[in-house]
């Protein structure tokens, strides 16, 4: 590298970062116009549901066939959509060896692989690793059923600077570390000294000054988190995060517990 070593924490952390969690959030997924869109459909259905038992305030009052409460009471409730897949890859191909040891939860011989490719400074992928991972983790990662592996895909460099922390964890440390980090992340993704910022989570991981910079001084580390992301975009087609491929089908955009939930089940 041309410039001193001491320069990279710099420019991974530097004030430029901010900048771009603009592309973070226009690359973080195409489900950002359809969240959008959520607020105006649901406050129209509540209309419609308002203007309808206005208009009919008799309604309610007329008798209703005997058994009709009990029945409705007993439907069976509705079961999480199944979201739309974007294709597939091969399996084999997806799984092998790249230029980082796989970040791996879950038995090797599980009937369900998950693959997600996720950015640290992401909105949508903390969302899912605030909200939706530590169920799927209890109720199918811990019983045998999914094997769960997360690959680096930063767009930003503190994104990239994020995930070298990780990878520089104590052994076994990485995934406490990314849920840290992500419980976090409105903290040190937007803050004027990203630098700082990250150091002070780290020394909460056990970092201290000098682990810290020595991580963020390593080029190769550099070199192989950002050789994961263009693996994925070259040989798999990832263009967005959070991206899933489970059991080696597509799929992008965060999901929910019960939408996961209904993925998995339809591959086991």
């Amino acid at each position: 590298m041309s410039a001193s070593k001491k320069s990279l924490p710099n420019r991974l952390l530097s004030g430029v970062a901010v900048a771009a969690i603009s592309l973070v959030l226009a690359a973080c997924s195409d489900e950002m116009k359809e969240a959008s869109k959520a607020p105006a459909e649901t406050s129209a259905s509540a209309d419609a549901t308002t203007t309808a038992s206005t208009a009919q305030p008799a309604a309610s009052s007329q008798a209703k066939p005997a058994g009709t409460e009990v029945a409705q009471a007993s439907a069976p409730a509705a079961k999480a959509e199944l979201p739309q897949s974007e294709g597939s890859v091969d399996v084999q191909k997806l799984m092998e060896p790249g230029a980082l040891p796989e970040m791996a939860l879950g038995e090797a011989n599980a009937p369900v692989t998950i693959v997600e490719y996720m950015s640290m400074t992401c909105p949508h992928c903390a969302n899912f690793h605030n909200k939706t991972f530590d169920a799927i983790k209890a109720k199918y990662i811990d019983s045998g059923k999914v094997r769960f592996i997360v690959r680096e895909f930063p767009f930003d460099p503190r994104a990239a600077a994020a995930f070298m922390l990780a990878r520089c964890a104590p052994e076994g440390q990485y995934f406490p570390m990314i849920s840290m980090l992500f419980k976090q992340q409105e903290q040190w993704a937007a803050a004027e000294n990203g630098r700082d910022a990250l150091l002070q989570m780290s020394k909460l991981a056990g970092f201290t000054q000098e682990s810290f910079e020595a991580c963020l001084t390593n080029q190769k580390l550099l070199d192989d988190v950002n050789a994961v992301m263009q693996r994925g975009a070259n040989e798999f087609g990832v263009k967005s995060t959070p991206t899933f491929f489970v059991n080696g089908e597509h799929y992008s955009g965060d999901m929910s517990v019960d939408v996961l939930s209904a993925l998995i089940d339809s591959k086991l």
